[in-house]
């Protein structure tokens, strides 16, 4: 294969200041869109945490509202035995019938 030589003239000092503050203006462009990119993301960031947060607080309420706290009293059953030393009570049915 030939080889292609392009001849090119030396770049004049003003070329060479545009190309820097080219660079220059580029660099700082590049700076401050990675700036901005790093703050959205940590407010993205931010917002979610909130979010997620949020959501367990109100799962955490929902969850404590579903037990039910109150005070009770045990009361037994009499039991059917009479019991020592007691009169049973009379029987209104068979009261009636003797008078």
């Amino acid at each position: 294969m030939a080889a292609v030589f392009i001849q090119s003239r030396p770049a004049s000092l003003l070329e060479r200041l545009l190309y820097g503050l080219l660079l220059v203006a580029v660099l700082v462009l590049g700076f401050f869109f990675l700036a901005a990119a790093l703050v959205a993301g940590a407010l993205l960031a931010v917002v979610l945490l909130a979010r997620i947060w949020w959501l367990k607080r109100k799962l955490e309420k929902a969850a404590a509202a579903e037990v039910i706290t109150t005070e009770y009293t045990v009361v037994e059953r009499e039991s059917l035995e009479p019991k020592l030393g007691a009169t049973p009570a009379p029987d209104p049915a068979h009261t009636n019938r003797d008078r």
